[in-house]
């Protein structure tokens, strides 16, 4: 699991040029033990800061998603439905369908 984890950080960090990219994955390949523990005694600080930067990234998404969907209102989901109807994209069923789930999520 180490050595994923170190071969999924190598290709993350943008600092690597492509040419050290390669040589890190050649050690990783023919000498795993030696090569990890050098990696991660040379480079385990910015390692653990990448981490740290792509979880937050990953939590800063989630929210912002979170709020998009959950200020919507039922007469914005309708209103959505409506134009969809109207331009044919889907039909009075599906239309009905998006109202009563509409409807019935806030009552």
């Amino acid at each position: 699991m180490v050595l994923i984890y170190i071969v999924i950080d190598i290709f993350r960090d943008h600092s690597l040029n492509g040419w050290l990219k390669a040589v890190w994955i050649i050690f990783l390949v023919f000498l795993p033990w030696i090569t990890g523990l050098v990696y991660l005694i040379a480079r385990g600080r910015g390692m653990a800061e990448r981490s740290a930067r792509k979880q937050v990234e990953y939590e800063t998404h989630t929210a912002e998603e979170y709020r998009q969907i959950s200020f919507a209102s039922p007469s914005e989901e309708i209103a959505k439905a409506q134009a969809l109807r109207d331009q044919g994209v889907i039909s009075d069923g599906e239309f009905e369908a998006i109202k009563a789930k509409a409807l019935g999520s806030k009552f």
